[in-house]
């Protein structure tokens, strides 16, 4: 019985977060505080989804800290998204193989 109580309340939880913006939000929002802070909230749930994946990802969180930051370095000078991905690669490789040995 506790299954479908967990699975009601999941449900419950689910279709409010969808449905009161729709219902208490009708017409335009002026704010510029509310406007910028929905602006940026995809931006925020990513990166508080990505982030700790980067580094607990690895089996060192020292390669995955490299990593990042180094990706970060890579990204802030231009390069691509393919060239950050292989820069962070090769990062957590060859960090790894010093690292575990």
């Amino acid at each position: 019985m506790n299954i479908w109580i967990y699975i009601l309340l999941m449900w419950a939880v689910t279709y409010l977060v969808r449905v009161l913006p729709v219902t208490l939000i009708r017409g335009r929002i002026k704010s510029p505080f509310i406007q910028s802070f929905l602006y940026y909230v995809p931006y925020v749930t990513l990166a508080v989804m990505t982030f700790p994946a980067i580094i607990e990802s690895t089996s060192s969180t020292l390669s995955g800290v490299l990593a990042l930051v180094l990706g970060v370095i890579a990204a802030w000078y231009g390069l691509s998204l393919i060239k950050v991905a292989g820069i962070c690669c090769a990062a957590v490789l060859i960090s790894e193989f010093f690292l575990v040995r």
